[in-house]
C-alpha cells in the first residue's frame, strides 16, 4: 500500500516460509486480536498474536492508529519473525491496534492478502482483521467490479471493505451493518476507524470471538488464551450477530442488528482448533477434549496394553480415553517441537520418511505391546498410515486406531482450509476400507451423537447450541452461493469440490 496522508506501511518479513509437505491436516483458520485505549497497543497485540500463533503460521500483520495516521506492518511467516524486535513495535505507535495471523483459505498466500487490510474511505481510514470465509464473495466481487470497484487483493475480506465504501448510510457502523447484511458465511471481525474499534461476529457465531479488559483498555481476540498471555481478564464471548463499538472515551455500545438466529459455533474448535487452555462456547477446551476421549472409550473400547496419543492434538482425548478405560496412558510417540513447516522433501522416499522428523516411536516402550493410537481426526489418511507403520516398525504387536471426531467427509467453506472433498479419506471410503488403507488392526471414530454428548448435550437433535458440524454431516448452516454457482458450471467427478479461482500470489514487497 502506497503511503498516503493518513496511512503508512512498513514491510515485515517477505520470505515465504510455509510449506506443508502432504497437506494431511485441517489447517486452523486464522486468528484476530484487537486493543483500544491501551498504552502500548501494538505490543499488546503482538503478544496476543503469539498466543494465537497456532491458528495461522503463514503470515502475520498489525495495524495501529496514533490519533492521526494508520500504520501497518505485515509480513509472511510467524509473529516472532515480524514483531519480536523493539524496533518493529516502535514503528506502530498509538493506543489502538489490530492484528491477524493467517492461513490462506480464500485468496491465496501473497503478501497483498496479509491482514489487517486497510483502505482510505471517504469517512477516513478503515482497517479490518477477519477470521472466517465469505461464501458469496465471488458473486459480490463481480457485482462490485462491474460498478467500478478496483480490488487490490484476492482476499474475500476486501469485499467487506468495498461494500462499506459503497454504502450510502451516514456512519461507519451503519455502513458496516449494511455491508454485512449482504454477505453469507462466517466472520469474526476486528475493525479500526478514526473514532474507535468495532468487533463483530456472524449471526450464527460460527467463528469465535471474545472480549476482555486490561485496566482501561478493551481487548478482542479469537480465543481467551490470548488474554491470559497479555494479563487481561476475559469478560465474555461476543454473541452471535453482535456488534460492539468502543470509542476512545471508553464508551462501549452493543448492537444486535442481524436478528436472532440459532447459534451454530464450529464444533471443531473443541476437537482441534482452539488451544486446550482456551474456553469456547462456555466450556474448557481441555475438559471437552478429555470428555470426547472418555465417550470414545465407551463407544469403542479396545483390549490393548497401552493408550498412546498422537501428539500434540491427540493428548487430551487420549487422557480421557485412558481414564475411562482404566488402561495406562503412555507417550509412545515423541514429537520434535523444532521442526517447522519449511522442510522440503525432494523425493518420494524422503517425503515418506518425513513424518519421523516430527514424530518418532518410543521403541523401548511399545515393542511387543498392543497399543491404541488416539488422534483428533483423519483427513487424507496419509499421516495416519505413516504413524501406524512407524509403530509396527518399532515392534508393536497390534496397532489400533481411535479418532476423537466423526469421519471428516465434507469440506469446510467457513474459513478452514480443508482439502477438496475428493481427497478426504472418509468421502471416498467406508470404515473397513479406511482401516485397510491406514493398515490398523481396528479403526473407530466417535459418533456424531457421542461428540455432542461429550460437549454437554444429549445428542445432536437435542443440542444447545447445535454446532456447525458440516465437515462431518454435510449440513451447512448457510447458503453457499459461490459453490452452487461453480457447481452449475462444473463437470467435476463425484466427491470433488469446485476449485477456487485464486490468482497467483502478489509480488508486491510492501503492504
Amino acid at each position: 500500500m502506497a503511503q498516503t496522508k493518513n496511512s503508512r506501511s512498513v514491510a515485515g518479513n517477505l520470505t515465504h516460509p510455509f510449506l506443508d509437505e502432504d497437506g494431511d491436516t485441517l489447517r486452523e483458520e486464522c486468528g484476530v486480536f484487537g486493543a483500544i485505549n491501551a498504552d502500548d497497543a501494538a505490543a499488546t497485540t503482538a503478544l496476543g498474536l503469539h498466543a494465537l500463533q497456532h491458528r495461522g503460521q503463514e503470515a502475520a500483520g498489525i495495524t495501529s492508529f496514533d490519533g492521526k495516521d494508520f500504520i501497518s506492518r505485515r509480513g509472511l511467516g510467524q509473529v516472532a519473525e515480524n514483531f519480536s524486535s523493539a524496533e518493529a513495535i516502535a514503528e506502530l505507535p498509538g493506543t489502538m491496534a489490530a492484528g491477524h495471523v493467517r492461513y490462506s483459505t480464500t485468496g491465496g498466500a501473497g503478501l497483498r492478502n496479509v491482514q489487517p487490510l486497510y483502505a482510505e474511505l471517504a469517512s477516513g481510514g478503515f482497517a479490518v482483521a477477519h477470521n472466517g470465509n465469505i461464501s458469496n464473495a465471488q458473486m459480490l466481487r463481480k457485482e462490485l467490479v462491474s460498478k467500478g470497484s478496483i480490488f487490490q487483493s484476492t482476499s474475500d475480506t476486501e469485499v467487506i471493505i468495498h461494500l462499506v465504501a459503497t454504502s450510502r448510510y451516514p456512519t461507519v457502523a451503519d455502513r458496516l451493518i449494511d455491508a454485512l447484511r449482504l454477505v453469507e458465511g462466517a466472520y469474526a471481525l476486528v475493525v479500526m476507524t478514526p473514532t474507535g474499534m468495532i468487533a463483530c461476529r456472524d449471526p450464527l457465531g460460527i467463528r469465535p470471538l471474545v472480549m476482555g479488559k486490561m485496566g482501561d483498555s478493551v481487548l478482542f481476540a479469537s480465543e481467551s488464551v490470548a488474554f491470559d498471555i497479555v494479563g487481561a481478564e476475559m469478560i465474555r464471548e461476543v454473541e452471535p450477530g453482535e456488534m460492539i463499538q468502543v470509542d476512545f472515551a471508553g464508551e462501549i455500545k452493543s448492537l444486535h442488528p442481524f436478528g436472532n438466529q440459532r447459534a451454530r459455533p464450529c464444533i471443531f474448535e473443541h476437537v482441534y482448533f482452539s488451544r486446550p487452555d482456551s474456553f469456547f462456547a462456555g466450556q474448557s477446551v481441555y475438559e471437552a477434549r478429555k470428555a470426547i476421549g472418555a465417550e470414545l472409550a465407551i463407544e469403542s473400547p479396545c483390549d490393548v496394553d497401552l493408550i498412546v496419543p498422537v501428539p500434540d492434538s491427540g493428548v487430551p482425548a487420549a487422557i480421557g480415553y485412558a481414564q475411562q478405560s482404566g488402561l495406562p496412558f503412555e507417550l509412545g510417540i515423541i514429537r520434535s517441537h523444532y521442526v517447522g513447516r519449511t522442510f522440503i522433501q525432494p523425493s518420494d522416499s524422503a517425503r515418506h520418511a518425513g513424518v519421523k522428523l516430527k514424530h518418532n516411536a518410543n521403541r523401548g516402550l511399545v515393542a511387543g505391546k498392543k497399543i491404541v493410537l488416539i488422534d483428533d481426526s483423519i483427513v487424507r489418511g496419509t499421516t495416519s498410515l505413516k504413524i501406524v507403520e512407524m509403530m509396527r516398525d518399532a515392534g508393536a504387536s497390534e496397532v489400533h486406531f481411535r479418532v476423537a471426531s466423526p469421519p471428516t467427509a465434507h469440506s469446510c467453506f467457513y474459513g478452514v482450509n480443508t482439502p477438496e472433498r475428493s481427497k478426504l479419506l472418509a468421502a471416498r471410503m467406508d470404515l473397513e476400507p479406511m482401516r485397510e488403507f491406514i493398515k490398523a488392526d481396528s479403526l473407530a471414530f466417535i459418533s456424531i451423537d457421542g461428540l455432542y454428548r461429550a460437549v454437554g448435550s444429549k445428542d445432536r437433535d437435542n443440542a444447545c447450541p447445535q454446532f456447525c458440524d458440516a465437515c462431518f454431516t454435510g449440513d451447512y448452516p448457510t447458503s453457499l452461493t459461490d459453490i452452487a454457482q461453480t457447481e452449475q458450471k462444473s463437470e467435476e467427478l463425484p466427491f470433488t469440490d469446485p476449485p477456487s479461482s485464486n490468482t497467483p500470489p502478489s509480488k508486491t514487497k510492501a503492504a
